[in-house]
């Protein structure tokens, strides 16, 4: 094998195995050696598994000289969200308190990958609790983005997106809960997507019912996304909206066959008055010339009624309250400020608040629904803007072409949040970059459980661009 194992995709590094063209021992040993190099400028990751991931890479190469059969996954390295439970590996939740927190047992998704013999090589950064859209905390500091270090990483996934982008290990473990795989993959040039509820069980999840969190794949290419769907999608007892979700051929469904014609997709650039940049614009329009040149029909749709924050906000802080409020009074002074000020925000929020917001999550979930009845996707862009600089305060102004905004979460992905409350399957793909040289990014929302049919017109739209031949310096 010529060149650089970490520049090669996961379903590239499969054939590369299967052949014996690579062991996974150097494939392992040549991640490590370049998440060794690259964590200190980068800050991607909390605990690295070098002992640990090279045993594994060990006795993977056992297995396949052995002609044992041999997963999916086998002898591909991967990196987990330190919000992600994983047995015997520290797992802080990016919080002080959680330090030296380690699981006995795996998350489901873990497990899963895990089975088909990928590699954990260690946790990536995550602000506290996977708390905001920017990756930092007391216990770490501040994660980089690949391809700038004077921006951030986006977040929660930051750490995720950043390891990703920068060719450390193809596969990643994130989560998303608002946009936490969605916007640092807009913003380090990755692939995204926060699945249908239910596809991939979440066994952390504490309200199981009206959870509207995701534990998601994050990878470089639509291929390597559907890759990991194989490996983490299907039921659990421990789910009940995975319960009788029957498992599709990802990775066949994804690969880019064919044309668009016959699709029809239905595309807004944002809700009533949330500016977006020129940049952003500009490559939503080119995005949207590509898909017509693929053969889709396009028609544009209202974003009125897409302004739902303060929905996300009542649903998501009171979760947060009812499972922080202890920690926030024993622990308060090793937790963020930002940390602490979103808990307080929840104090307002009644009962009846409460359920009002579940109310009107419904009204959007079947908004929804009857948007996609007439067409098949949706298309907006995921982000705003490029990424935001690396002191941004969340409490602070956004600014956007030079004009400022006094809040960063509806000013900046006002987009990806109807999503986590509606269920519905939405990716993040690179479409170009701004003039500042960072990556931008389009959304595709699919049909509810439709996820194989986002992924194949996902894979069709990046084969019509070569942005994956461009790497961050």
């Amino acid at each position: 094998m010529n060149g650089d194992p970490c520049l090669l995709s996961a379903t590239e590094l499969r054939g590369l195995l299967a052949e014996k063209q690579i062991s996974p021992v150097e494939l392992v040993s040549a991640v490590l050696a370049r998440a060794e190099a690259l964590q200190p400028q980068l800050n991607c990751f909390i605990t690295l598994c070098g002992d640990a991931a090279m045993a594994e890479a060990r006795a993977a190469e056992r297995k396949m000289l052995a002609g044992e059969p041999l997963g999916l996954l086998h002898g591909i390295p991967v990196t987990v969200k330190d919000i992600v439970n994983t047995r015997g590996v520290k797992t802080t939740f990016g919080a002080v308190p959680y330090k030296d927190n380690v699981p006995n047992e795996d998350a489901v998704a873990v497990a899963r990958l895990r089975a088909q013999g990928a590699i954990l090589i260690g946790k990536t950064t995550t602000p506290e609790f996977g708390s905001k859209c920017l990756t930092d905390s007391p216990l770490f500091g501040r994660t980089r983005n690949a391809w700038s270090r004077e921006r951030s990483s986006g977040g929660s996934s930051g750490g995720a997106a950043v390891a990703v982008a920068s060719g450390i290990a193809p596969l990643a473990i994130a989560t998303d809960g608002g946009g936490s795989t969605r916007i640092p993959a807009a913003c380090n040039g990755v692939v995204g997507l926060k699945q249908s509820n239910g596809v991939i069980p979440h066994s952390q999840a504490l309200d199981v019912f009206g959870n509207q969190t995701y534990v998601t794949p994050m990878t470089r290419t639509v291929a390597d996304t559907a890759l990991m769907m194989q490996a983490m999608a299907g039921e659990d007892s421990c789910d009940p909206w995975s319960i009788g979700v029957a498992v599709p051929d990802f990775i066949g469904t994804a690969a880019p066959r064919g044309d668009l014609r016959g699709q029809k997709i239905l595309y807004c650039l944002s809700p009533p008055g949330r500016p977006v940049s020129a940049d952003v614009e500009a490559g939503f329009k080119a995005s949207l010339d590509r898909l017509a040149g693929l053969g889709v029909e396009l028609e544009e749709f209202s974003g009125e009624g897409f302004d739902i924050e303060p929905i996300w906000r009542a649903i998501n802080h009171t979760v947060w309250r009812t499972r922080f409020a202890k920690l926030a009074a024993e622990h308060g002074d090793a937790l963020s400020e930002a940390f602490l000020k979103q808990l307080a925000l929840a104090t307002d929020v009644s009962g009846v608040a409460y359920q009002e917001a579940m109310f009107a999550r419904t009204a959007l979930f079947r908004r929804v629904q009857s948007l996609l009845a007439r067409g098949h996707l949706l298309a907006m862009p995921t982000i705003t803007r490029t990424a935001l600089p690396i002191e941004q305060d969340l409490f602070g102004s956004i600014e956007i072409d030079g004009k400022h905004f006094d809040s960063v979460r509806p000013h900046w992905f006002p987009w990806t949040m109807p999503f986590n409350m509606t269920g519905h399957p939405a990716i993040s793909l690179p479409c170009g970059f701004g003039r500042d040289g960072l990556p931008i990014a389009l959304q595709f929302v699919g049909r509810f459980r439709s996820d194989a049919d986002l992924l194949r017109v996902s894979a069709l739209f990046e084969a019509s661009h070569d942005l994956l031949s461009r790497w961050p310096a």
